[in-house]
This record gives C-alpha cells, sequence and structure tokens, in this order.
C-alpha cells in the first residue's frame, strides 16, 4: 500500500483490494429491526476487530433505504467469525420490500479526513 498525492488530497493506492456495494430497501415496519441488526454486527466487528476490513453502512433519507459498503484483503470473508452477521441474515428476506442489488468491485483507494472521527 503507498500514499499517493492527488492535488490536497492524499489517497492510499491498494493492490487489489477486493470490496462490495450492497444496496436494498426494507418494509417500513422492518427497518428499524434492521437498522438494530446492523449496529449490532457493527459492535461485534469493533469488539473483535478482525483486521483488514473496511465496513460502512448509510441509511438513506426516509429510514427504509441502505447501502452497506466492505472493503477488504485477502480471499477469505471477513464476516465468516460474526455471529451478529448472521443474525443480521437469519430473517433478512422478511424484512426486504425487493431484493438487493449487489456489485463487487476492486478499491482503488479511499480518502479520511483526519478531522472526521471513525
Amino acid at each position: 500500500m503507498s500514499l499517493v498525492t492527488i492535488g490536497p488530497l492524499y489517497v492510499w493506492r491498494c493492490a487489489l483490494r477486493r470490496a462490495a456495494v450492497v444496496q436494498y430497501f426494507t418494509t417500513s415496519e422492518g427497518a428499524e429491526h434492521n437498522r438494530e441488526l446492523i449496529e449490532d454486527v457493527l459492535g461485534e466487528l469493533a469488539a473483535r476487530d478482525p483486521g483488514g476490513v473496511e465496513y460502512q453502512v448509510l441509511m438513506f433519507d426516509g429510514g427504509v433505504g441502505f447501502m452497506h459498503v466492505v472493503a477488504f484483503d485477502g480471499t477469505s470473508d471477513p464476516f465468516a467469525d460474526c455471529v451478529a452477521y448472521r443474525e443480521f441474515h437469519r430473517a433478512l428476506a422478511e424484512r426486504l420490500a425487493a431484493p438487493p442489488v449487489v456489485m463487487y468491485a476492486v478499491l482503488i483507494g479511499s480518502y479520511h479526513s483526519a478531522s472526521v472521527a471513525r
């Protein structure tokens, strides 16, 4: 990994870091429970710190749309040992209003402001 300067920005270049983006909409009845389950996953990952993974989840205005963005090193599943992640998926189909859209990618780089708390 190397630090590259692009104008005033700094970007970490990662050699073939895998990424996935998942976007979906829940039913209005399932949205709050979905958010709680996501928070459980984030909490477990923070406690275990599996390393080599960046994971962010966005909730769209209206509270029923979600986007998960994960980038990770290697080829192993960063969620393999995450109990909360399995619980999140257990009844996911019941919370969804439509099938999710899943896209895979390679991370080119990312920027995180030093002033933003993570």
